[in-house]
């Protein structure tokens, strides 16, 4: 069976980055799962999935276009450090949840100077290519449930 709209596929992956850095791996734990054209993995490589089959090994690299998008300049400010109250010691790196005009946000901190806090709100992946070595270990047809509901259920999936 091959990968099409609305079928359940399992995946190992390691993501890599254009250094080769491992960002993410399935590696030790059970493959990845999804709804097929459901949207629950980047577009590129959802894309690059279909018509693959359980025992398929390829590689694909996405596009920021078309993974966690480009980076966007204005998605970068600069808070008063007052801003966040109770944190004693804020570092680059560090993760908060703010509220922005479209609601909640995950800001990453980039640097702090004195009393000002750089925060970017793109996602940390924004921006760059992402190169996936994936395998595929199982390809089956969405049971009328996990449609109906948009994601898949039991192993690897959902439990309600």
């Amino acid at each position: 069976m091959q990968i099409a709209q609305n079928s359940v596929a399992a995946f190992h992956y390691t993501l890599t980055d254009d250094e080769g850095q491992v960002i993410d791996s399935s590696e030790g734990r059970e493959p990845l799962t999804y709804l097929h054209g459901s949207g629950h993995i980047v577009p590129g490589l959802e894309k690059q999935m279909e018509g693959r089959s359980a025992g398929d090994r390829f590689t694909a690299d996405v596009a920021p276009e078309e993974g966690y998008g480009v980076h966007h300049a204005e998605l970068m400010q600069e808070v008063p450090r007052a801003a966040f109250q109770g944190v004693e010691d804020i570092q680059p790196g560090m993760q908060f949840q703010g509220n922005g005009p479209q609601g909640q946000i995950n800001v990453t901190v980039t640097k702090v100077e004195n009393d000002v806090v750089f925060i970017d709100a793109n996602h940390p992946l924004a921006g760059k290519t992402l190169h996936f070595a994936v395998e595929v270990t199982d390809v089956r047809d969405a049971t009328a449930e996990e449609l109906a509901h948009g994601h898949v259920h039991g192993a690897g999936g959902h439990h309600h």
